[in-house]
Order: structure tokens, then C-alpha cells, then sequence
């Protein structure tokens, strides 16, 4: 194939139709293109890689009879004649590899030669029936005496005014003086637009002198309502002349913004929110309204219920994962015979098709459509895994899972008690201490199951710690500070069964060693999460005074917020310990059980359920520590069937089609039914616990107009900066006022968002009169999280699967193309798990001179 090497929007005038291969030739100086019928064979009898030959007309042959675009028939062409214009101008010369050799091994290509000013590469390879094989590479140049390179925007704005440029080249031996015309017409009427874009003359006289190029431009502005446009650019000297032609894209001045607010509310009692911007919108005369949405989830603990899918049918078969797999179908079983009213919600279930993951609902509310992002395989998992939630519930099959997923974790566990990672393993003691915690877990719960698994494997867990022991005190190490996570694991889950089974008189010393070990090198330890467990072992043991000492300090460590409850500032980590799910489930336990302070426990598991707004959890052993958890002790968090109740300027919604369990429902006003009033909105709960609201509004305004939004969750700021090269290097000054062309513009986006969220999509608009530096998408890594950069004409895209909690800062770099006053567009984040987190920028206007 032929490929171009060179800038997009080139061509060689008049020369289109069939080719079989061109030659750059050069004659006194001066490049031609020549066309010929060539062919491309294997040598007979030699198998030599790179041994073809390009034969048929030869280059001599060519040289003496240069084609009609050589400089000696230039006198020959017509005044009169319209200047040919190039209107093909792809970047590659496709043709089909299936070709067949004549009697001499030759092949004859034949294909249409797009019509690019620019440097081809050929590329060519062939082998015969014995794999003996050559290849060809080689290059030319398609180029003409007097040649015109226009450089026109990817696209136009509404309100735009700028420069369009074009370069006329002069190869020949002699100055060459004629006049340059841009036309520009409605690509669908080929009705001429100059007029209206306010080209005063279309035609600009020029003079180039012989091996030179000069650069000529027209200032034209765009007016509303413009239309797709199609441009002509010719230059005409005497009997050169050379043309082309191309497509122009007009946007819209007018932006399509979704401004989103998020209305949380917890327990009983009324709340008011204040949408400033649309009851400002009254004031706007450009302003239209398209809709206001409403989406309410009454019983957000419900989506607790529907992580419990992932856990039954996760595909791996470690031991870990089995037992998941049986927590989660004892947990469902006790779930579905618990209360009347949650096995209706499931039968119900059966029924519809209501539960669509957060990523596919509403897919008008987000910055693009779901299948244009790299999510859409995760987002049919969570749908497909949702419609089949009722199915798992259904009380047969909980039972037969039960048994099934219990009798192969039996057969699992080996001759000492302990459990390997996969069959065939070793026993693991950390694998085993996390499903010896599970059993516990559920027998806390009230969970009807068999124990015996987990007594089997205490002796092994006691071994593992008298032979820690027995290490620190023959090494002389025991007056040191030897407490660790999985001690802190140990002690918890070990004293959950004493019980069952008393402390042997071989690991008594060993216990009561890392005993006092945590209660006087507590604060050693690495993370909150041992801090509990540390904790509600010394308080079952009936050290209440260090087991409260532990949750005030932790206590006074906490952050409390109104919407999200309480909770700890903690990323996620490598470790085990260092799971924020898992963390804040063991800090319920701790305060429900050493504090019994019930308000701390509502406000704790405030923070798991707002998790899953945005985001999923992560794992397995998460997934199974936050449903403990949420369901631990007496909570009614299932029971309830209130709705939440919503008033938009004084008047009640009233809900229409209601998710069975969740109580979710949604309203939508269009059009003249949008009202600026509506921005007042109260909200009524009538139940305890949490729930949440969210409004959609999205409108039409002129760019220029269009202020920042922001809320508590996210705010986005935009920024530009020019690349300077200084005496110390490149450094970058704030845009403060004319910007040149050929200047560097640096977009900074600045980012600050105040939770974790997942699937987030960040949109940054480009001015028309400027190109991307960097236009190749890729995967890219900063702040400890990767993202997917996209590149495309009117905007750069960023997709992040992860976002941690802090301020981010993306960047994004444009060359100065042409010379105007435009806009740069704004730039805009949304959460797709949770639409309701938004914001996005004001546009910001520069001037080119």
C-alpha cells in the first residue's frame, strides 16, 4: 500500500483517476510526478529478502517523457480553463493484495491515487507457494510548480472570528504573480457563504518569488444558524494554477449543558435544597430549557441485597471465593425467610425487568452515551447480574447452593485443619483465618449454619501462633513490640470461639503474650481496621477499659458529615488491612458492641451505603463484610416501604412506576413544563436511615453565557497557560492577553472532588482555531491512578476507572493555528455511576493576533 507522509489537506491538482504507480522525478531541479504502469515481481530463481524490482515503463523512459505536469507543457495549458481542483484526499492508496503473477513472475498493480501534496511511502511484500519471499520499500513525492496548501480549522464555532489561511508554494524557476480565491458554499445547496461570513473580497492578489512560499489569509466570522460548509481555495499564476477542496464543520454556539444536583436526606423530617441556577434562569433571554429529571432511591440498603448476585456466582474456585459463595447464599436464605415483606420484593422481582445497573439508567443525563465508552461490557455485567437477583433468591436454590458450596469447602479443607488458596495447595493460614471469620460473622448474624469447618481449623491457628511464639523467645525477642495484623486477626476471631473450644495449655502462653500485646502496643498497629479487631478481642476478653480507650481514639479520628455520616479519611491500599470497606465494617462492629452507641452505628453505615452511589465493592471479602455489616444486629433496614417524598416549587411529585425494595422512582418535565420555581425543592422522609434525591437539568445557552457549576462532591476549574522558552527553560505564564500564532496554549484543569468515585468521565472542549499537540490516544498514569486519554477534533476525553478522594490536575496542550476571537468550549465531569455528581466549567474567550 501506499501510505502519505506529510500534512493532512494536500493534493496534486488534475491528476486524479487510475494509477498503476507514481515516480518522483527531478529534472534541473524541479519535481514531478510521473505516472507509469509498474510492476512488482520476485527475481527467477532468487529468494532473496528485499530483491524486487519495479519495472514495465522504466524510470529512463519516464525522464524522457515527463508526464503534463512538467514545466515544458506548461505554455500549453488553457488561461481560460477552470483551475482543477483536488478533491480526493486520503491518507492512504488502498489496493487488493490479491494478486496473481504472469508467466515472468511479474505483477501488474493497478489503484486510484488519492490527490495529496505530501512525501508516499510504499510498502510491498510478496511469497510464492515455497514461502520464499521479498519485500519493497520506497518512497515519492507528489508536487506540482505552483501548489496551494490551505490550513483550515477541523471545525467553526457560532460567533467565531478568525482567520482562514493557505500557503502558495512556488517550485518553479520563476516568479509566479496571480491571485488566491476562497470560496465558501452550504455543503447541502452549494449556496456561496462568503457574504454572510463577512469575507469582504474573496480574491488576494500574490507574488512569490521562484523556491519561495507565502502565507495568504481571509478573515471571515460566523453568524447563527450557519450550516455545514464546504470550501474551495485556488491560486492562479499565468498557466499554473492549482486548487482544493474540503469539508467545514459549523458548531452550534449554542451548548447542550446538564447541570446536576444531589439531595441527600437522613432520617425522619423535611429538608430544603436551593437549585440557584435554574431559579436564575428566569433572568436568561438565551436560555431554553430541554428537561428537569428527578430521581429518588427511598431504600438505598437494598442495593446491599443486590451485591449478594456477585458473591453466589463469582467464577473462581479458591477456597476464599467458596466460601463467599456460601456466605452469600446462607445470608440470602436467612434474608428471603426473615420477613413476609422482603420475600414479596423478590417475587416481584421475577416479575419485571427493573433492574438496570446505575451505569446503563438514563443514559441522556451523562456526557456520552454509555456505548461510547470503554464501560459498557462492566455495565451489562451489573444489568444482567441484577435480572438475575430474584432468580438466586428463590428459596430452592439458595438451599441446594447452600449445600453444594458447603459439602466442596469441606472437601477443601485438608487433614490439619487449614485451608489452601486453590485445591492441591499447601494450607494457607491467612485464607484460613478470613473463612474461619466468616462462620463467626454469620453465626453472629443469626445465620443457621454448620461451625464444624471453622472448629476444625482452630488447632491449626493455634499451632501457627505457639509456633510464632516459640520463634520471639528462643531469638530473645519477646520485650519487643511483635504485634501485627494478622495477630490482631488472630486474637478476633479466636476469642469469637472460645466458647466452642477454651485456649490449650500449649498456645496459652502465646495467647496471653500477644494479648498484652495488644493492649499495651495497640497504637502500633497499622490501620483502623486492626485497631477494631484489636479492640473487640480485649473487650470479649473483658478488658473494657483498653477496648474503649482504642474506640475514643478512634472516635476522635473519625470525620462526621451530615450526608455521608461518619467515617475515615483512608485510600485504599495493598494489604488486607487497608480496605476502606472492610475498615469501616469492622469499626460498626466495634462501636455496636464496646460503645453500644447506636448513633455512631447509623452513622457509620451512612458511609457504606453512600459508597455504593458511586462505586462498587471492589471484592468479595468486602462485599461480605459491608452486608454483615448493614445487617448486623436488630437493624429494619429491609423492612421499610416509604417513599421519599419530593416537592418542586410547591408542588408534590407524584411517583409513577416504583422499583419494588429500593423504592426508586423517577419524573421528568420537558420543554414549557421546566419552570425557574422548580429550583425550590424540599424533600420528606417519613422512616429512619438513609436516602437520596437527585435533579437533572439540561438546557441550551449560548456558550459565552454559561457559568460554572459546581457542588460540594466536585468542583472542575479551568485554566490556560502559554508555553514559554526562557533563558531557565519552558516555562508557563497565565493567558493575560493577545495570544500569537504558533503559540503553545496549555489547558489545566483542576480538579477537587471530596469521595471515591468510579467510572468517571472528564470532557474538555477545544477553541476551533487550534490543533492538538498530542493526538494519539493511550492509557496514562498520574497521582497514583490510570485514565484512558482520548483525543478527538472538537474535544479532548478522559475515562477514570478509579478516582481517588483530592485534587487532581489534567492537562491538555493546542498549538495556535489561526489568528481570531473564539471560545475554548468548557470542560465537563460527570460520575456514570451517579449522574447526580456533575460539574463543569465556564468557557473562556481568547484572542489570536
Amino acid at each position: 500500500f501506499l501510505s502519505r507522509r506529510g500534512r493532512a489537506g494536500g493534493g496534486f491538482g488534475g491528476a486524479g483517476g487510475s494509477f498503476s504507480l507514481g515516480a518522483l522525478q527531478n529534472i534541473d531541479g524541479v519535481d514531478y510526478f510521473a505516472k507509469s504502469d509498474a510492476t512488482v515481481g520476485l527475481p527467477s530463481g532468487g529468494n532473496r529478502s528485499g530483491d524486487f524490482a519495479i519495472s514495465s515503463n522504466s524510470i529512463d523512459a519516464l525522464l524522457a517523457k515527463p508526464s503534463s505536469l512538467a514545466a515544458g507543457e506548461a505554455a500549453q495549458v488553457n488561461n481560460d480553463a477552470p483551475v482543477p481542483i483536488r478533491t480526493n484526499l486520503q491518507e492512504t492508496a488502498f489496493f487488493f493484495p490479491d494478486l496473481t503473477s504472469d508467466s515472468e513472475g511479474k505483477v501488474r498493480l493497478s489503484f486510484t491515487m488519492p490527490e495529496a501534496l505530501t512525501t508516499w511511502r510504499f510498502l510491498g511484500m510478496a511469497h510464492d507457494s515455497q514461502l520464499r519471499f521479498g519485500s519493497l520499500h520506497a518512497s515519492t513525492v507528489t508536487a506540482l510548480d505552483l501548489m496551494i496548501q490551505p490550513n483550515p480549522p477541523r471545525f467553526l464555532r457560532e460567533g467565531d472570528e478568525l482567520e482562514f489561511t493557505a500557503k502558495i508554494i512556488n517550485q518553479s524557476e520563476h516568479p509566479q504573480t496571480g491571485t488566491a480565491t476562497l470560496l465558501l458554499d452550504n455543503a447541502a445547496t452549494e449556496e456561496n457563504r462568503n457574504e454572510a461570513l463577512r469575507i469582504t473580497s474573496k480574491d488576494i492578489p500574490f507574488e512569490v518569488p521562484a523556491g519561495q512560499s507565502q502565507t495568504v489569509s481571509w478573515r471571515l466570522k460566523v453568524p447563527d444558524g450557519e450550516e455545514f460548509l464546504r470550501y474551495k481555495v485556488t491560486a492562479a499564476a499565468n498557466s499554473l494554477r492549482d486548487g482544493e477542496e474540503g469539508w467545514l464543520p459549523v458548531l452550534s454556539r449554542k451548548v447542550l449543558v446538564t447541570e446536576s444536583m444531589a439531595l441527600p436526606i437522613r432520617d425522619s423530617g423535611n429538608k430544603d435544597f436551593t437549585f440557584n441556577k435554574l431559579l436564575a434562569s428566569a433572568d436568561s433571554k438565551t436560555l431554553d430549557s430541554r428537561f428537569l429529571h428527578l430521581e429518588v432511591v427511598s431504600q438505598p440498603a437494598w442495593y446491599a441485597i443486590m451485591a449478594l448476585p456477585y458473591l453466589m456466582e463469582y467464577p473462581h474456585e479458591c477456597a476464599e471465593q467458596t466460601f463467599s459463595r456460601y456466605y452469600a447464599n446462607a445470608l440470602g436464605s436467612k434474608i428471603v425467610k426473615s420477613d413476609p415483606k422482603i420475600k414479596r420484593v423478590f417475587d416481584l422481582w421475577k416479575e419485571g425487568d427493573t433492574l438496570d445497573s446505575p451505569l446503563t439508567k438514563n443514559e441522556d443525563l451523562k456526557g456520552l452515551m454509555i456505548e461510547e465508552t470503554p464501560w459498557l461490557a462492566e455495565a451489562d455485567n451489573q444489568s444482567e447480574a441484577r435480572r438475575r437477583v430474584a432468580l438466586l433468591f428463590d428459596e430452592n436454590k439458595l438451599d441446594h447452593e447452600l449445600n453444594k458450596a458447603l459439602s466442596k469447602l469441606k472437601k477443601m479443607q485438608l487433614s490439619n485443619g487449614l485451608w489452601p488458596w486453590f485445591p492441591g495447595g499447601r494450607g494457607d493460614k491467612y485464607i484460613s483465618l478470613q473463612i474461619t471469620t466468616g462462620f463467626a460473622r454469620l453465626r453472629q448474624l443469626d445465620v443457621a449454619t454448620d461451625i464444624t469447618p471453622a472448629l476444625n481449623s482452630l488447632s491449626a491457628l493455634d499451632s501457627a501462633l505457639a509456633h510464632k511464639y516459640e520463634l520471639l523467645r528462643k531469638k530473645n525477642l519477646l520485650k519487643k513490640d511483635n504485634l501485627s495484623p494478622w495477630i490482631a486477626h488472630y486474637l478476633y476471631t479466636r476469642t469469637l470461639f472460645l466458647k466452642d473450644k477454651a485456649i490449650d495449655a500449649r498456645t496459652k502462653p502465646a495467647f496471653e503474650y500477644f494479648t498484652s500485646q495488644a493492649k499495651s502496643n495497640w497504637t502500633s498497629l497499622p490501620s483502623n481496621l486492626t485497631c477494631a479487631q484489636a479492640a473487640l478481642a480485649l473487650h470479649r476478653l473483658e478488658d473494657e477499659e483498653t477496648a474503649k480507650l482504642i474506640t475514643r481514639s478512634l472516635r476522635e479520628n473519625a470525620t462526621i458529615d451530615e450526608e455521608l455520616g461518619m467515617f475515615w479519611e483512608q485510600e485504599a491500599g495493598w494489604y488486607w488491612w487497608q480496605s476502606p470497606i472492610e475498615t469501616q465494617a469492622y469499626l460498626i462492629e466495634a462501636f455496636q458492641h464496646i460503645e453500644e452507641d447506636q448513633q455512631a452505628v447509623n452513622d457509620c453505615r451512612v458511609w457504606l451505603i453512600k459508597q455504593k452511589q458511586v462505586s462498587d465493592w471492589k471484592t468479595t471479602k468486602a462485599t461480605t463484610e459491608a452486608i454483615a455489616s448493614l445487617l448486623l444486629g436488630d437493624s429494619q433496614l429491609l423492612t421499610s416501604n416509604a417513599l421519599l417524598e419530593v416537592s418542586l416549587g410547591g408542588e408534590t411529585v407524584q411517583p409513577g412506576k416504583v422499583e419494588p425494595g429500593t423504592g426508586f422512582y423517577q419524573q421528568r418535565f420537558t420543554g414549557d413544563a421546566v419552570t425557574p420555581e422548580q429550583g425550590n425543592i424540599t424533600l420528606t422522609k417519613t422512616d429512619e436511615g438513609v436516602s437520596w434525591a437527585s435533579v437533572h437539568w439540561q438546557y441550551l445557552d449560548t456558550l459565552a453565557n454559561v457559568t460554572a457549576h459546581e457542588g460540594k462532591e466536585l468542583k472542575l476549574e479551568k485554566k490556560l497557560f502559554v508555553k514559554r522558552n526562557t533563558d531557565a527553560g519552558k516555562v508557563l505564564e497565565p493567558v493575560t492577553g493577545p495570544l500569537q500564532v504558533g503559540d503553545e496554549l496549555v489547558t489545566r484543569l483542576i480538579l477537587r472532588n471530596d469521595r471515591a468515585m468510579e467510572y468517571v468521565h472528564l470532557k474538555d472542549q477545544r477553541g476551533s482555531g487550534t490543533e492538538p499537540t498530542n493526538v494519539l490516544s493511550g492509557y496514562r498514569w498520574q497521582d497514583g491512578f490510570g485514565y484512558y486519554e482520548m483525543t478527538r477534533d472538537t474535544a479532548s476525553h478522559f475515562f477514570i476507572d478509579r478516582l481517588p478522594a483530592g485534587t487532581h490536575v489534567f492537562e491538555t496542550s493546542v498549538r495556535i493555528q489561526h489568528r481570531g476571537d473564539y471560545q475554548t468550549g468548557i470542560a465537563e465531569i460527570r460520575c456514570m455511576y451517579a449522574p447526580e455528581f456533575a460539574a463543569h466549567s465556564a468557557s473562556l474567550l481568547i484572542k489570536v493576533q
